[in-house]
């Protein structure tokens, strides 16, 4: 286990904590509640505070390896996005399209409410709703905007998404060689770390009980068991994201992939002032391996993309400031804004997030077994999150709402392949998605990219 410094050095934001990363005490010996989550990120802690203000009466505990905030929420690029992976494919299916309208405008109004939580509850997370903006600089990527923002369009309120010509697009953020591109009006940036920990210290407040640096092991019905003790419980979360993979005979349900991220030093208002970003939008542009940027509070400017797998879902805890992918990444960066040519990077790190085999999130109650699940965001899980957990608190109050009707309540996915069958797949699309990048670089169509990804996801 890490120690207060080394907690710190796992990310920006992590870094950049007003106060020191104290772990709070450890399991000490079996005890009961009645309802015991496993996870201290996102998800874990919406579904313990929702909960909590549901049915103050009950007895929560929270089970955390590390420390609140250590996994992918407190070193995700800060997108708090009312967007959700494979709903895609329901929005496709004529006979599933208004469940997954459904879904689509609760999520929506999810970026609200976490900004509604936040200043109730006075966690200071930056939150700042300006939208996003993705921006194409090649032919390929601009057809493949246009394609993505036409069908996002009739889902969503008129002015909601936007198409922009090169003009507009450097009205948000000025990358050379715009092509065009589309805003979308329901994200929020914020600081995922301050979120994290001011939720954990929330719950506490609450009468929730957070047992850090106690990983568990096995969940089974009615017990999660680690090497401190087992909780007894009627109720048991899997909050635990890509680190399920951690868990006895669950290293095939989520696939941990690791994604990477750079920040750079404050930037002056000179430069601020050639790159935009002023009111407070994330950014990326259209390569099919996900960029995604925002402009800090304190006038940094954090960068994430690129997507890696390790042989057997293993997770790297951190990564060295030298590792090629985050030269890539700062390549890339520059390429993207040359203004930023001479700035300093100070913070290099990585995360890794969960991916479904049909790279759709679930929330679920096994009320017979006592055994709950939720997550699996593919990367979206800032606002995804919250949702997520006001689901899950409500199917466990046995509360019947319009959440617990929503189309991704339901069975977790099936696992994922065997290894090395596993890897192999991974590597491949991962490879097909930068070739396809390299050619829409060049200007050459890659429209096959999306089929592959279609394929793969089984939808």
């Amino acid at each position: 286990m890490m120690n207060e410094p080394s907690y710190r050095g796992l990310s920006l934001w992590l870094d950049t904590l007003p106060e020191p990363v104290i772990p709070r005490a450890p399991l000490d010996g079996a005890t009961d509640a009645d309802v015991a989550i496993v996870g201290a990120g996102y998800s874990g802690l919406w579904t313990a505070y929702y909960l909590a203000r549901l049915r103050p009466e009950l007895r929560i505990a929270v089970l955390e390896a590390e420390v609140a905030g250590f996994g992918a929420s407190g070193r995700n690029g800060g997108w708090c996005i009312g967007l959700l992976a494979g709903l895609d494919g329901l929005l496709a299916r004529p006979e599933r399209r208004e469940q997954g309208l459904a879904l689509q405008r609760a999520m929506v109004d999810t970026v609200d409410e976490v900004g509604r939580v936040a200043s109730a509850e006075g966690i200071d997370c930056h939150y700042r709703k300006g939208g996003s903006v993705r921006v194409a600089i090649t032919e390929p990527q601009l057809h493949a905007l246009r394609e993505f923002a036409s069908a996002l369009a009739p889902v969503f309120a008129p002015g909601d998404v936007r198409w922009l010509g090169p003009e507009e697009c450097d009205a948000h953020v000025r990358m050379p060689g715009a092509l065009g591109g589309f805003y979308f009006r329901h994200c929020a940036a914020l600081h995922p770390a301050r979120l994290a920990r001011g939720l954990a210290a929330r719950v506490e407040q609450l009468g929730v009980r957070i047992f850090e640096r106690t990983p568990v092991t096995r969940i089974e019905s009615g017990r999660a068991v680690s090497a401190r003790g087992a909780v007894r419980a009627g109720v048991i979360v899997r909050a635990t994201e890509a680190y399920t993979a951690r868990l006895h005979g669950q290293h095939r349900a989520l696939l941990p992939m690791h994604s990477w991220m750079i920040a750079t030093e404050a930037l002056p208002d000179a430069t601020w002032k050639e790159i935009g970003l002023a009111h407070g939008e994330t950014f990326g542009d259209g390569r099919g391996v996900t960029t995604y940027g925002q402009r800090t509070a304190d006038g940094r400017l954090a960068f994430g993309g690129l997507a890696t797998y390790r042989y057997g879902s293993r997770i790297e805890p951190g990564f060295p400031a030298t590792h090629p992918n985050f030269r890539a990444l700062e390549e890339i960066l520059r390429e993207l804004l040359p203004p930023l040519r001479d700035a300093r990077i100070t913070h290099h790190w990585g995360g890794a997030l969960a991916v479904p085999r049909d790279w759709r999130p679930r929330v679920g109650l096994d009320r017979a077994r006592g055994l709950a699940w939720i997550g699996g965001y593919v990367g979206e899980g800032v606002a995804a999150s919250n949702l997520a957990g006001r689901t899950l608190a409500d199917l466990i109050a046995g509360e019947n709402t319009e959440r617990t009707q929503l189309a991704w309540v339901g069975p977790p996915a099936r696992d994922w392949e065997v290894e090395p069958l596993r890897f192999l797949a991974v590597r491949s699309v991962l490879g097909l998605l930068r070739a396809a990048d390299r050619a829409s670089a060049s200007g050459r169509s890659s429209r096959w990219r999306d089929r592959v990804l279609r394929a793969i996801a089984g939808r």
